[in-house]
């Protein structure tokens, strides 16, 4: 095996620097020099990324992600229709696994796509209502638990009606 080869000059000394602004700054560690080395202005001092703006590559509620997050609803929906038969059948690790499993990813969505107080208070609805129904799949409460995931379906689909 041979060994990679370093990355040092012949007859160069060491290269030092003190936060990019004394020495040589062109050392790998000190390269950026508080923002030196960007275009533009940066988001903070101790950032390497610059400022947001219409060149960002990033654009919020763009098409692309508004189309992800509606169809991550839609899964939601089939997802929330499993809850009352695994209440039915006491089949309660299932009922808690289809929550945790896919709620987290719903939560994100609602979240990115709620904008007025209405849809954030249907949202708030809905949250609740299937805690609701993880409590009663935790109980083993099947009345709790089927009720729970009975309102979550209406409070899903209000909340829908109002994207």
């Amino acid at each position: 095996m041979v060994p990679a080869a370093a990355n040092a000059a012949a007859g160069e000394s060491p290269r030092f620097s003190v936060f990019g602004l004394i020495g040589d700054g062109t050392s790998y560690s000190e390269g950026a020099a508080y923002g030196s080395d960007q275009s533009g202005k940066v988001y903070s001092p101790y950032s390497v990324y610059g400022k947001a703006s219409e060149d960002s590559l990033y654009k919020p509620d763009n098409d692309e992600a508004i189309a992800k997050k509606k169809a991550v609803l839609v899964e939601t929906s089939k997802r929330l229709a499993r809850l009352e038969g695994y209440s039915k059948k006491a089949q309660w690790s299932n009922c808690n696994n289809e929550l945790r499993r896919y709620m987290y990813e719903t939560r994100s969505s609602v979240t990115y796509l709620t904008k007025t107080k209405e849809q954030k208070k249907a949202a708030t609805a809905f949250y609740q209502a299937v805690e609701v129904c993880s409590l009663g799949a935790t109980q083993k409460d099947e009345e709790k638990c089927t009720n729970g995931a009975r309102d979550a379906i209406v409070k899903f689909d209000a909340l829908k009606a109002l994207f």
